[in-house]
């Protein structure tokens, strides 16, 4: 194992990983000690859309100002990170004009706007071209079909663009004043060619997209510069921004412990995503039928991955019921509650419903089933149909990967869910390990520690995972 490259008594070098979800954000500093990476928290804030203007936004001004204390924090410490990378949710972007500001609102994916937009952009490029192309699963809110949305609507927008920025580069822009463009969440638009890892100008030109607007793309472990000076001054040091896998699955992936390559993992938070990495995109029809998209991975590599609806299940669950009820409380509930009724969690009515839970009882209603009425009821709907959803999916991936994997790696907040991972390995009939929780920050970390030549590479990042972080399993026979 190749640790790290300085002695361990020598003054520990620090990063910063922030990572904000669809839910929540975090700033985890990272460094390596005895061998192990050891991370600590430093700052934890709540992320939500709101409604603004007509629309679902996300509240970046909020965002960032949570970002600068979670860094203030730091220097309060006594520590300083050589270097700093955030990664959030994927497809959301910025737009921004020649003075380097924010045109209009950041409006968040499970806004209706992208409602339709499929037939429109399919008249242009039609679906099977696009997927054979790009090799992005057809999702309404994809950024390919929103930026449709706002070519119909707000035309004048996209005129006055400049640079479209994903979420991670707006605020790496905020930071230093560097404008990028990151592989694994520009992979997330529809609109990048997935073998050759670039922008396909072709679908662009075809949708009448300004091309001055998508800038170059950089790979994970780039260095676009610095804190400003300002952002320096505000925040105590100076750090490098280094750009982690900037889509928080990316993240995820580089930091399950599964250094052959050669097992499932789902990255387990607010949405489920259950894939494995590959070499090469498969953009086959057979792939776009089952539902699999191609997004960017660490390496230069694929995650061939489906979509699943995931936590945000139980959390709109646990938010009507106004947080009495922990995702912890609700996961033991459920475990002992005995209805077995399964919703399709991918069906589009759960993305943005005014009440999840009275969607979950007429979806029940309406195929025959149980309906629940407690919350255990409730949760255990949710757990079993996630389960019964990773199984259909793990039985696709075997066939379309051409080999079995025996074990699948849940990684992410999901990883805490053990009756959920119960049921997954009871599903599958795969073994299940769990961990680490905080995967995401820690890929985040993992790459930023490569490019700052503490490890050799993420390979060595994986070993360290294992050794420094808890694993649980889970048998299928248990």
């Amino acid at each position: 194992m190749h640790c790290a490259r300085r002695d361990d008594n020598i003054m520990r070098r620090y990063h910063l990983a922030i990572d904000i979800g669809a839910s929540s954000g975090r700033h985890l500093l990272g460094s390596i000690e005895n061998g192990k990476i050891a991370c600590e928290e430093i700052h934890r804030f709540k992320n939500a859309m709101i409604h603004k203007n007509g629309a679902l936004c996300w509240d970046i001004d909020s965002l960032f100002k949570e970002m600068l204390v979670g860094m203030k924090k730091c220097a309060e410490a006594g520590k300083f990170p050589e270097s700093a990378g955030v990664d959030t949710w994927g497809v959301d972007f910025a737009l921004i004009d020649s003075s380097g500001k924010i045109i209009g609102d950041s409006v968040a994916y499970r806004d209706s706007r992208t409602i339709g937009m499929e037939s429109e952009v399919y008249k242009m490029v039609p679906e099977k071209e696009l997927y054979a192309r790009t090799g992005i699963a057809k999702q309404q809110f994809n950024t390919v079909f929103q930026l449709a949305a706002l070519k119909i609507s707000h035309p004048e927008v996209l005129e006055k663009a400049e640079r479209l920025l994903f979420m991670p580069d707006f605020f790496h822009f905020l930071l230093s004043g560097a404008m990028s463009c990151e592989y694994t969440i520009a992979s997330t638009s529809g609109l990048l060619e997935a073998r050759k890892k670039d922008w396909d100008w072709e679908v662009i030109d075809r949708l009448g997209l300004p091309r001055k607007i998508f800038g170059s793309i950089s790979m994970p472990g780039a260095r676009i510069g610095a804190f400003s000076k300002e952002i320096a001054a505000e925040a105590g040091f100076s750090a490098d921004i280094t750009l982690p896998a900037t889509h928080d699955t990316g993240s995820a992936y580089a930091a399950a412990p599964d250094m052959k390559g050669d097992s499932i993992c789902i990255s387990s938070g607010t949405w489920s995503l259950i894939g494995v990495c590959r070499s090469e995109p498969d953009c086959s029809e057979e792939a776009r039928v089952c539902g699999f998209t191609n997004e960017g991975a660490c390496d230069g590599k694929i995650r061939f991955l489906k979509n699943i609806m995931g936590l945000w299940m139980i959390q709109e669950i646990s938010r009507e019921f106004g947080g009495r009820h922990s995702y912890a409380a609700l996961c033991e509930m459920a475990e002992a509650e005995c209805i077995r009724s399964i919703v399709n969690c991918n069906d589009n009515r759960f993305l943005a419903p005014e009440s999840m839970i009275s969607e979950i009882k007429s979806a029940c209603l309406e195929a025959g089933d149980e309906v629940p009425e407690t919350p255990g009821q409730l949760a255990a709907v949710v757990y079993n149909s996630l389960a019964d959803c990773y199984r259909k999916s793990a039985l696709e991936l075997d066939r379309l990967h051409g080999r079995k994997s025996d074990v699948i790696h849940v990684v992410g907040g999901g990883a805490n869910a053990g009756y959920l991972n119960r049921l997954t390995a009871k599903y599958t009939g795969k073994t299940v390990i769990a961990g680490p929780v905080e995967a995401t920050a820690i890929g985040n970390l993992a790459v930023q520690m490569a490019a700052s030549s503490e490890l050799e590479n993420l390979n060595d990042a994986k070993e360290l995972i294992v050794s420094s972080f808890d694993l649980l399993t889970y048998s299928p026979l248990d």
